[in-house]
């Protein structure tokens, strides 16, 4: 039985998950637990770290009916957490915080190089002996599992089992997404996954690759899509899902066709119903 909804996606049918970065609120945890993504993302990067919201909004994503309908304990919607740390800032105890909550993954940003990227998987693996394969990267998280597993609705011997990142073990159920949005990390991503083990999604950070580039938030720039076409190419070469983080209604085709598989939409309320209300109210 998966848990991860994210996992489940990109190992089944054709391999693509759905997913959206929304904030750690009330109102978008239970809006979003009704949506057809396969999980979301807590934006905490660019939003404040409040380990209290992410606790509550995380509840609000339970939602008892679809879970009986499904028969399975595992929770329809998939949480994930982006943590506000750069790579360059070998940061460990968000992803713990939030993990420890019951995340399902942690999204690391702007990752440069393999250190950066073994810090980010390590910091998602609990430690073991040499001799327990696999054992690189080196767990360096701390055991504190109580309120994670209850979370996932296991003993906490079922969880520290299944508390691990995939596909390095192919029964763990944590996801480790490494943001390449830097001319470093574009360059580097060869050698990154040739080094590092364990990295279950590439996502393309365009809006910070673009502001290197000198061209902020053109999308269309040849630049920008040639990196992104390098990163994608090596990802396929790999088998490591990549990610594009601006799925629109206009993309979507293209995007798919090209390859990526873990893609972004952006978490917008559908205002239809009130605009056709107020054009007919108005004779339109």
């Amino acid at each position: 039985m998966r848990l991860n909804g994210i996992i489940r996606a990109l190992e089944s049918g054709p391999g693509i998950a759905f997913t959206s970065f929304v904030q750690t609120e009330i109102e978008n945890a239970v809006n979003f637990a009704q949506s057809g993504n396969d999980g979301l993302v807590f934006e905490m990067e660019h939003n404040p770290w409040d380990i209290n919201a992410l606790r509550v909004a995380m509840q609000f994503l339970l939602l008892r009916e679809q879970i009986i309908k499904a028969g399975s304990i595992a929770n329809p919607m998939t949480p994930m957490v982006r943590i506000p740390p750069s790579g360059s800032e070998m940061n460990q105890w968000f992803a713990k915080q939030a993990l420890d909550l019951g995340a399902y993954g942690i999204v690391w940003p702007r990752i440069s190089n393999s250190a950066e990227a073994y810090n980010a998987v390590a910091a998602c693996r609990y430690p073991r002996l040499p001799e327990r394969a696999p054992y690189e990267p080196a767990g360096l998280r701390g055991d504190a599992p109580m309120a994670a597993a209850r979370y996932w609705g296991l003993s906490q011997q079922e969880y520290y089992k299944r508390a691990d990142v995939w596909p390095l073990v192919p029964e763990g159920e944590i996801l480790v997404a490494l943001m390449i949005e830097d001319v470093d990390g574009v360059n580097n991503i060869e050698t990154i996954l040739k080094e590092v083990p364990g990295i279950g999604v590439l996502l393309l950070g365009e809006g910070d690759l673009s502001q290197q580039l000198g061209c902020p938030r053109d999308y269309d720039n040849p630049e920008l899509l040639r990196m992104m076409a390098h990163v994608l190419e090596v990802g396929k070469a790999y088998n490591v899902a990549v990610g594009h983080p601006h799925m629109t209604k206009q993309n979507a085709r293209q995007i798919v066709d090209q390859g990526y598989r873990f893609l972004m939409s952006y978490p917008r309320r559908d205002f239809s119903a009130l605009e056709t209300g107020r054009n007919v109210v108005q004779g339109a």
